[in-house]
């Protein structure tokens, strides 16, 4: 047992991918759709890697949309060029060019995604990232038997290039999905898809790890598979105290790691393993159940064409009712960081700087000469501290290393909101937002403590708001307006969950503390697509810090230009 006394090699590898963006026709629900696809597949490729290693994805686009693909998750240390998000870490790729994806995962493991970061490409756009510990490392857990991605998903029949063109146009709320889908599937439970059903064979008394990842475009959604219960043990790629539970929510954006113990003998049974929304807002949303099917391996002594004719029976999960705050608040404070020597909490203990940001929606003026289908004919808009994101022309990050911000924007973002109001309480007549281009500077090494608190305005909702570039640990929460003076008081800086997407919610606030740590410019957004449309974004600039190892690298030779 000589070998374990020497270190594993720390250095990792370099991995080549290439991502050719094509149409593909592809059909669910009995229609057939051209659709954006990396390399013809729905979902996309999986990116598999170890913790340090290095990523090379060349992306070439053959498609007339403009491209821009985000590595949701990944740190990008130093590595902003590599980030994705469209006109905020570089101009998107236009049709025939391409861009390499040039990037090392440090100290990261775990499940994140890929997808489109421009318009609403990324219903289709999208495909997991698994990064695995590093050779010889293990898992805070027994190892699994088999891992398999789960990866929720939003199908539209229509075009939603043309659907969000459409609300943005009317100002109105935009069309909604016609089916949520496990693994690119819609399953049973819709017109026509039986044969479009995603299957999960398992062997009796095998643990299997599931790697959860919502891709939806607008819905937080509620997961259970009937007569199991599941171990959480990872959250956004960050390990958290294990917890057994029958079902969890997960929001677009977040990704959960699950372990499935498969019951010890052949149950005689099928079980559903379904997904449907857990929705706040007031607006119109996709009513309706996903389902994939848990099957067990029949025993090698029962011949399987006896079993064929039985009809067995299949038990469905009870889902939490769709408006079911109280879940959704009691599952969010069970997430605990594993705060582990190996796998430390590194929780900012001091504070540097402090801000408040309203998030919710508002609405802009309808054009003259124009009718408009939002609120009391206005256009419907979104913000943080009543600031709706202009976005610009050219890349952020470019115009900040250059040295161009001139007509670019301007480091003006509020830090709290300029008119104070009952955030929660009985909305203000006047529901205009402001628009610009304004971002937040930030001195390397900052420690950050944010309150996002939700509001009234157009009705209270969750909004899981995604931070590029950070981690951060979720030390609060709570219902109504943020008390700067009693709500300190409980928050947790032991264990907090960290993450990169969290729920604000509905009706109450979140308090997150992050390192800005990271130099660049990192955008931080709903992840509720629709509301990302309508101006629910804005950008942190952290400046470079004195240490060569603590400035942002120059672009790479081929970054696209505008």
């Amino acid at each position: 047992m000589i070998f374990c006394l020497f270190p594993e090699p720390v250095l990792g590898i370099t991995r080549h991918y290439k991502f050719n963006i094509k149409l593909q026709n592809v059909t669910r629900l009995c229609h057939t759709k051209s659709i954006v696809s990396v390399n013809g597949q729905f979902p996309g490729p999986r990116i598999v890697a170890r913790e340090g290693d290095q990523l090379l994805i060349k992306v070439v686009n053959h498609v007339p949309n403009n491209i821009s693909i985000h590595w949701h998750g990944i740190r990008q240390l130093r590595s902003g060029w590599a980030d994705g998000p469209a006109y905020v870490t570089q101009c998107p790729i236009q049709t025939g060019q391409s861009y390499v994806y040039n990037y090392t995962i440090v100290g990261q493991r775990g499940t994140l995604f890929w997808h489109a970061h421009i318009s609403w490409l990324r219903s289709t756009l999208y495909g997991p990232i698994i990064i695995l510990p590093k050779l010889g490392a293990k898992y805070p857990f027994a190892k699994p038997y088999k891992e398999v991605p789960i990866i929720f998903g939003e199908w539209f029949n229509s075009d939603t290039e043309a659907i969000i063109k459409q609300a943005l146009q009317t100002g109105g709320g935009p069309n909604v999905s016609d089916a949520y889908t496990i693994n690119g599937l819609p399953g049973p439970l819709y017109n026509c898809s039986a044969k479009d059903t995603f299957k999960l064979k398992v062997k009796p008394g095998k643990t299997y790890l599931l790697r959860l990842i919502n891709a939806a475009l607008n819905d937080e959604l509620f997961f259970s598979i009937a007569n199991h219960t599941l171990k959480l043990v990872e959250v956004d790629a960050v390990y958290v105290k294990p917890f057994e539970t029958d079902t969890i929510l997960i929001a677009p954006g977040q990704t959960t790691n699950l372990l499935l113990k498969a019951k010890p003998t052949y149950p005689n049974a099928t079980f559903f393993m379904s997904a449907r929304p857990y929705v706040t807002g007031q607006g119109t949303f996709d009513n309706s159940t996903v389902a994939a099917i848990l099957e067990y391996e029949l025993p090698p002594n029962v011949r399987s064409n006896s079993m064929k004719k039985k009809k067995i029976p299949l038990f469905k999960p009870n889902l939490p009712a769709l408006n079911d705050t109280s879940f959704a608040t009691n599952f969010a404070n069970k997430l605990r960081s594993l705060a582990s020597p190996q796998f430390p909490a590194n929780v900012p203990q001091k504070v540097d700087k402090q801000f408040l940001f309203t998030v919710g929606l508002g609405t802009n003026p309808c054009p003259k000469n124009q009718t408009c289908q939002g609120p009391n004919g206005t256009m419907f808009a979104a913000s943080v501290n009543n600031v709706s994101f202009a976005m610009p022309t050219t890349a952020l990050l470019q115009a900040h290393f250059f040295g161009q911000s001139k007509g670019v924007y301007t480091p003006d973002f509020p830090i709290d909101p300029l008119i104070p109001f009952n955030y929660t309480g009985n909305p203000p007549n006047n529901t205009m937002v402001s628009n610009g281009t304004k971002l937040v500077v930030l001195p390397f090494n900052t420690s950050v403590e944010l309150i996002m608190q939700d509001t009234s305005i157009l009705g209270a909702e969750s909004h899981p708001l995604h931070l590029h570039g950070f981690n951060f640990f979720v030390v609060g929460q709570g219902f109504g307006n943020f008390d700067p003076i009693n709500d300190p008081k409980n928050f947790n800086l032991v264990d907090p969950v960290e993450r990169n997407t969290v729920g604000v919610p509905s009706g109450g606030w979140v308090a997150i503390r992050f390192l800005a740590d990271n130099p660049g410019v990192w955008f931080m957004h709903c992840h509720l697509e629709v509301h990302t449309s309508w101006g629910l974004k804005m950008a942190w600039i952290v400046l470079d810090g004195k240490l060569p190892n603590q400035k942002l690298l120059p672009p790479p030779a081929d970054l696209p230009k505008c």
